[in-house]
């Protein structure tokens, strides 16, 4: 077993001792508020919940799932969380920042940043919070805002190119100061969005992947929010009072693609509860063979391997029509039939069986 399996797996027990040490809270202690009880919350901001305590401890074991899963953290990592003031990459430090408490191995967290230069953006918000908590982090600043306003035509979306430039600088930094893993706040949701999105308008079956090597392998990327639904994170957010912190750039772009999947997503969670988690585990369920990527399964050299088993049609009756165009082919006029057999009537079978 390796260090990391060890992380992981230790670490998901402690999550549950952790969560156990706490006293079962009454229904209604959500509508009070518990002062004597601080040092059972050492981590949680003294918020006195029930219904808290056990959204946190889900959300605890689901990242802490998702980096045994996918070995995201190893003994040594420094994980550079990508913080943009969104309800996202709030949880995801958060998160990262108590797991790093109750691992058995190390590895450090340090925030990061970059500061675009959106027009009315607060930019005190983040580094007095940051600090406050205090958390060793970066603030990055360069205009991208005026880049992407200047080579994306008026009427279209920003998100891409803003996207792009921010990738671009945050990869390089990461580098700069030896950070091992960035880590980004896309959960669940984020993941089945761009799985729609380049079904229904790029053509491919691709999405978002939960760990990541980038194009110039420089730098791995990891997702450990992979396991975890967005109305989760909605709910843990509230709870913890983060100072959000709206995308003036884009997010007053209407009609964007990814609303549009965004609100399809949620209508289907919304009337069919389980849909999202199924829709996800299909994605770790993939069946090369069953698709139509010549890339991705060799179709063409399929042939069969038959043996000398003798199988009959098991019915009633075989109608031959034009016996001569048969016979002319070198099939049979007359094929043989075995009666058709009931016992099956719990296991119906999927091939004729063998005859002996």
């Amino acid at each position: 077993m390796t260090n990391s399996q060890t992380l992981n797996d230790e670490t998901l027990n402690d999550v549950e001792n952790h969560a156990q040490s706490i006293h079962a809270l009454s229904a209604d202690s959500d509508r009070q508020t518990n002062t004597n009880d601080d040092d059972e919350h050492e981590f949680d901001d003294g918020i006195a919940s029930a219904r808290f305590k056990k959204l946190q401890k889900k959300l605890r074991k689901e990242v802490s799932w998702a980096i045994r899963d996918f070995n995201m953290i190893e003994d040594g990592d420094v994980v550079m969380v990508c913080i943009s003031g969104g309800k996202d990459s709030f949880t995801l430090l958060d998160i990262l920042l108590f797991l790093k408490r109750i691992a058995p191995i190390d590895f450090d967290v340090v925030a990061v940043n970059l500061d675009q230069k959106q027009p009315n953006f607060p930019e005190h918000i983040l580094p007095e919070y940051l600090s406050k908590q205090g958390i060793a982090h970066y603030i990055l600043e360069k205009d991208t805002y005026s880049i992407v306003k200047s080579v994306v035509p008026e009427g279209k979306t920003y998100c891409s190119a803003c996207s792009r430039l921010r990738r671009g600088s945050l990869y390089g930094f990461a580098k700069q100061i030896g950070a091992t893993k960035i880590a980004l706040g896309h959960h669940r949701d984020d993941i089945l969005a761009t799985f729609f999105l380049n079904l229904f308008h790029g053509g491919s079956l691709k999405a978002m992947p939960p760990k990541l090597l980038s194009d110039d392998k420089q730098n791995v990327l990891i997702r450990p929010l992979a396991y975890v639904a967005e109305k989760d994170i909605i709910k843990y957010a509230n709870y913890k009072q983060f100072p959000i912190i709206p995308c003036g750039l884009c997010g007053s772009q209407e009609n964007l693609q990814r609303a549009m999947i965004n609100d399809m997503l949620r209508e289907w969670d919304n009337a069919h509860p389980k849909r999202l988690a199924s829709m996800f585990r299909a994605l770790q369920n993939v069946a090369p063979s069953q698709l139509a990527d010549r890339e991705l399964f060799d179709f063409e050299s399929l042939k069969t391997k038959r043996t000398d088993d003798k199988r009959l049609f098991e019915g009633d009756n075989i109608q031959v029509g034009m016996a001569d165009k048969l016979a002319d082919i070198g099939l049979p006029t007359a094929p043989q039939v075995q009666t058709f057999n009931p016992k099956f009537s719990n296991k119906i079978p999927t091939i004729n069986p063998v005859i002996d």
